[in-house]
């Protein structure tokens, strides 16, 4: 398989979803390019690539090619899309203000001294410096589409404007054209100008509304502290910039400062609050040997850590990259809008067309210019960046506003299947449980001389399991015994889903279920201990059996106590009509007795990884849609095979890379709310979309005078202009609803 790259690449130069699509299109035709995806609302391109056979610099002369521009340099390409669009906003907001400026005279000539010989001249004078300078991109980008075989939305506005001032202009040149014909000539110059500002106006507000839906990335990428204080060998310290740091350099961080790299803790001590990235409100301590994270704000102490991660390698930059990617994504409905807009243009030009030549045919020449207005209001009011502007704009909000809450939502595929879960699976350990199971009872089967050798060697087989039960065993018998001389085990094996079984000093020994304790041993379990295990599990306590040989030596219990906030969660996901499951590696009882306290009652216990996969398989054939929720690793067969797989990765963990979503905290009740978020993304989608596929159906018949033959009404090009800069605005602020929403 080829080593293929992926890459966000900012745009520049787009006024519209044809754009997007251009670009698109453009790139996804290059050799060793296997998938890109432009994001209009975002403004950037999602590329997978082989750079074996391309390059991005290849990339960037195909899109400058065709009008338009790529940042492909890696170092701060998010800053300087930054810049580019806040220039472009400034430039934008001149323009719009000039045009307006301008225009109110030209309104004030237009309408009060029309008639007077001199008015045409005067509107000429205020309408070349609105068309010609103000308006000059609409030309500009305009032309370079026709060059290339193209049109695009600065086409429609080009050419609407351009009809209405050639024709003006021929009517003010020559008057008598249409005067020995008996018809008074009129100059449509306000029309042409109003075309103009309306347009800057729309996209002024629109950059503005943009530029809030992607705020959640920016408050992100504003946690990344731009210096750092690099400490010398000799130990003094100078300020540096972030970029300027590797893997080793030794940082010092003091009081109240943000932690600029991923590192180890090496001098020093403090307690850090991480929870911008892990959601956790109490600051965790933090001595030498542990982790710190960039972003992440040291609250008491200094420090002096150890570079591991800097840069786009950091914890922070993953979230920053995961969460652009996700923006950047299209969601399945997306195709429909793509398919449209590819025809959109030249679709609209040959409408506006048939309606001048309609009007004409059943008019006469008589119905010239009411024709030639005709034509110029569907040119102007239809509205590609509405249909472009309504999946991206809620998808950018919403994906957004989840990484603000915790919630890390991989692409809108994810997002879109999120809504349409009935099905929710739950792990046990971890997820509904604290995840920190402790020793709560020994039993032991052998005299207290021989017990100390016996803890020696069970911490030591224990210590090479990653269980978290075998974890609490090795804690338990640390604080229990201390430290124990070490012993050398040999042949350890992981049985999974039933225990684990090594050698020790020419012995085999073995902890586990009580499966494997049955199997093992010689004589039956003795009822005592039979009873007493029974009791444990009732209470909800797990079971852990320890023997050598066919020898039973001791039987622990372990408690992991449920979470308050899983309590809530399952309460809060059966309310929105969703099914909660459980699964569980534990026996049956204490899967009864943990399920019980949560209320759930379907839960499958004693499972394997391969029996949770097959248990989602059998809810899916029964047509249900299935989130699973684990801790990414070791139900990733179970989580691979959900419709939606949804991890608790607090932040840091690999879970991260292989989740659709991924809960940074370990709170659950983060699902019932990335539930709600996914509906209310996925309802706006839908309602920007019908509200700019009617504007459109409804407008352009409206523009072209579908009313005049019953009321005699005919939409001014100039209104039409503002209808068309409204719809763009009001599907962003709809979008915008759900940032705003609690």
């Amino acid at each position: 398989m080829k080593n293929m790259e992926k890459r966000t690449l900012p745009v520049l130069e787009m006024s519209c979803a044809v754009c997007a699509a251009s670009v698109e299109r453009v790139v996804r035709d290059l050799p060793g390019v296997r998938t890109a995806a432009v994001n209009f609302a975002a403004g950037t391109l999602q590329v997978e690539y082989d750079p074996a056979e391309i390059s991005p610099e290849k990339m960037q002369e195909a899109v400058r090619a065709i009008g338009y521009d790529l940042i492909v340099e890696q170092e701060d390409a998010a800053e300087r899309q930054e810049q580019e669009q806040r220039r472009h906003r400034r430039k934008l907001k001149r323009r719009t203000l000039w045009a307006w400026a301008l225009c109110g005279p030209l309104m004030l000539f237009g309408m009060v001294w029309m008639h007077e010989p001199w008015s045409p001249w005067v509107q000429l004078g205020l309408t070349v410096p609105v068309l010609f300078v103000c308006g000059r991109g609409f030309y500009a980008v305009g032309w370079r589409q026709a060059v290339h075989g193209k049109a695009n939305m600065d086409t429609l506005v080009a050419l609407s404007t351009a009809i209405a001032f050639l024709f003006s202009l021929f009517n003010t040149l020559y008057p008598r054209f249409w005067i020995d014909r008996g018809v008074e000539p009129h100059v449509y110059y306000e029309a042409a100008a109003m075309i103009v500002a309306f347009v800057l106006l729309g996209k002024l507000l629109e950059e503005r509304a943009k530029g809030s839906t992607s705020s959640a990335i920016r408050r992100l990428m504003g946690l990344q502290p731009r210096q750092a204080r690099l400490v010398e060998a000799d130990g003094t310290e100078r300020e540096v910039p972030i970029a300027a740091l590797r893997p080793g350099d030794r940082v010092g961080v003091r009081p109240g400062e943000r932690i600029p790299v991923d590192g180890l803790v090496v001098e020093g001590g403090s307690y850090v609050d991480e929870s911008m990235i892990s959601g956790e409100p109490l600051p965790v301590g933090k001595q030498p040997g542990d982790r710190v994270l960039a972003g992440t704000i040291n609250q008491r102490g200094a420090f002096v850590l150890e570079a591991q991660a800097v840069g786009a390698g950091t914890v922070l930059a993953r979230i920053v990259r995961m969460v652009r990617e996700a923006q950047g994504s299209k969601a399945p409905v997306q195709r429909i809008v793509d398919r449209v807009s590819a025809v959109f243009v030249p679709t609209v030009m040959a409408v506006s067309l048939l309606t001048f030549v309609v009007w004409l045919v059943v008019g006469g020449s008589g119905e010239l210019t009411r024709g030639l207005l005709a034509a110029v209001s569907v040119l102007v009011i239809a509205c590609p960046c509405a249909l472009g502007l309504a999946t991206p704009t809620a998808l950018m909000v919403g994906i957004g506003k989840a990484a603000e809450g915790h919630i890390l939502i991989k692409d809108a595929f994810a997002l879109e299947n999120l809504c349409r879960i009935d099905t929710v699976v739950l792990d046990k350990t971890g997820t509904l449980t604290e995840g920190r199971p402790t020793v709560t009872d020994w039993v032991w089967q052998v005299p207290v001389e021989e017990r100390g050798h016996l803890q020696t060697i069970l911490g030591a087989v224990e210590s090479k399991s990653e269980h978290p039960l075998a974890a609490a065993v090795v804690a338990a018998l640390q604080n229990e015994a201390g430290e124990s001389p070490a012993v050398e085990v040999s042949d350890f094996r992981s049985l999974t889903g039933r225990g684990i079984e090594a050698r020790v000093e020419g012995v085999d020994y073995w902890v586990g279920s009580r499966g494997m304790a049955a199997e093992r041993l010689s004589d039956t379990i003795p009822e005592r201990l039979e009873a007493l295990a029974e009791r444990w599990q009732e209470a909800g306590r797990s079971v852990v059996w320890y023997g050598r040989g066919a020898e039973l030596l001791a039987v622990a219990a372990i408690a992991d106590p449920v979470k308050t906030a899983s309590i809530e969660a399952v309460g809060e996901l059966r309310r929105m009509g969703i099914e909660v499951h459980m699964l569980t590696g534990d026996g049956r009882r204490t899967a009864a007795a943990v399920a019980a306290e949560l209320g759930i009652d379907r839960f499958e216990a004693e499972v394997l990884p391969d029996d949770k996969q097959r248990y989602i398989e059998r809810l899916q054939a029964q047509g249900r849609r299935v989130a699973m929720v684990g801790d990414g690793i070791n139900d990733s067969q179970a989580l691979a095979r959900a419709d939606v797989s949804v991890a608790m990765g607090r932040g840091t963990d690999i879970a991260m890379e292989v989740a659709m979503v991924t809960l940074m905290t370990s709170d659950l009740s983060l699902l019932p709310r990335a539930v709600v978020l996914s509906r209310r993304t996925v309802r706006l989608i839908r309602q920007n979309l019908f509200w700019a596929f009617v504007y459109n159906l409804i407008g352009i018949p409206l523009a072209a005078g579908a009313l005049y033959p019953v009321w005699g009404l005919l939409l001014n090009p100039m209104w039409a202009s503002a209808a068309m800069a409204f719809s763009s605005l009001s599907v962003v602020t709809n979008s915008l609803r759900l940032k705003w929403s609690k």
